[in-house]
C-alpha cells in the first residue's frame, strides 16, 4: 500500500480552502523583502527577539518591539490600520509565534514571517545592524525568487 495514499488526499475545495488560509497566516522572506524594497506602507515588520539581538543584526526595516514586552499599554501607539509581520530567530524559536498571538489578542492582524532571520539571512535578503530599523538599499530591489 501506498505510504502517501494511506490517508485520502483532501478534496480540491479542501485543499483550496486550508491552503488560502494558510497563506493568511504566513508570509515568506521573497515576499516582505519584495515589499520593503518597494515601500509597501500596509506592512510593519516587527522584530520580536530582545534588544541585544537586534542590534547584532536585524531585517533591514524591521522595528524591535521584543514580545515580552508586549501588552495593551505598550501597543497603544501601534496604527491598527497596518498588517504586522512578526519575525524571530527562526524555526526553532518561537518568539514570533508569541508576538503575533499577542497581537491578534489585542485587535491587531498579523503574519508571520517563516522562517525568521534564519531563512531571511539565508536568502540573502538586506540587514541592519545596530538600534534603527535601517534603510533598504537600492541595490537589493532585484532579488529573484528560486520559487
Amino acid at each position: 500500500m501506498s505510504q502517501v495514499l494511506q490517508f485520502p488526499p483532501p478534496s480540491p475545495q479542501q485543499s483550496l480552502d486550508y491552503l488560502q488560509n494558510k497563506l493568511a497566516y504566513y508570509a515568506d522572506a521573497w515576499d516582505v523583502a519584495e515589499d520593503l524594497a518597494h515601500q509597501i506602507g500596509e506592512i510593519v515588520v516587527i522584530d520580536a527577539r530582545s534588544p541585544e539581538h537586534y542590534r547584532a543584526g536585524h531585517l533591514c526595516g524591521a522595528i524591535n518591539f521584543p514580545h515580552r514586552t508586549m501588552n495593551a499599554e505598550s501597543t497603544a501607539r501601534l496604527d491598527r490600520s497596518k498588517v504586522y509581520v512578526t519575525y524571530c530567530d527562526g524555526i526553532g524559536c518561537n518568539g514570533s509565534t508569541k508576538a503575533a498571538y499577542k497581537l491578534a489578542a489585542l485587535g491587531f492582524r498579523v503574519k508571520e514571517l517563516i522562517g525568521g532571520l534564519d531563512f531571511w539571512q539565508r536568502d540573502g535578503h538586506p540587514m541592519a545592524w545596530g538600534d534603527a530599523p535601517g534603510e533598504w538599499p537600492e541595490s537589493a530591489s532585484g532579488a529573484q525568487c528560486g520559487c
